[in-house]
């Protein structure tokens, strides 16, 4: 099985996990997505993440993502939308930066100084690559 969108993968599982309603959801560790973890969990769209370190069999580790639901178990994510993409990389200038459901949602910007939320980047005045809206 080639990875062609670690991202994609990422958003999908977490899409997925949350739609069958599961606790908890690991994904094949990277630093981008630890960063995006982090992103989500700041922002309260998930609970926590942990690092699980790696086994033999599983040389990279994985990232455990505890889910978050409203108290009707309805998940907090209700949208999750991959931007830029391999084929087709979107950057913007910090003044471009999209607002999500008119800033109910959160834009995900990969930036020289580290992935951040379009909010932070725009009080950073800083532009990136746009790599997911999360809402």
């Amino acid at each position: 099985m080639s990875m062609t969108d670690p991202v994609s993968d990422f958003l999908t599982r977490l899409r997925n996990a949350a739609a069958a309603q599961h606790h908890d959801v690991d994904i094949p560790y990277s630093r981008m997505k630890r960063e995006l973890a982090r992103i989500l969990t700041e922002q309260g769209y998930i609970e926590a993440f942990e690092q699980i370190p790696p086994s033999p069999g599983d040389p990279g580790g994985q990232l455990r993502l505890t889910l978050k639901y409203t108290s009707e178990r309805a998940p907090v994510i209700t949208g999750l939308e991959r931007v830029s993409r391999p084929g087709r990389r979107t950057y913007v200038d910090h003044a471009h930066i999209p607002r999500v459901q008119g800033g109910m949602g959160t834009a995900i910007i990969s930036t020289s100084q580290g992935v951040m939320t379009g909010h932070d980047a725009r009080r950073e005045r800083v532009g990136g690559e746009v790599v997911a809206k999360v809402w």
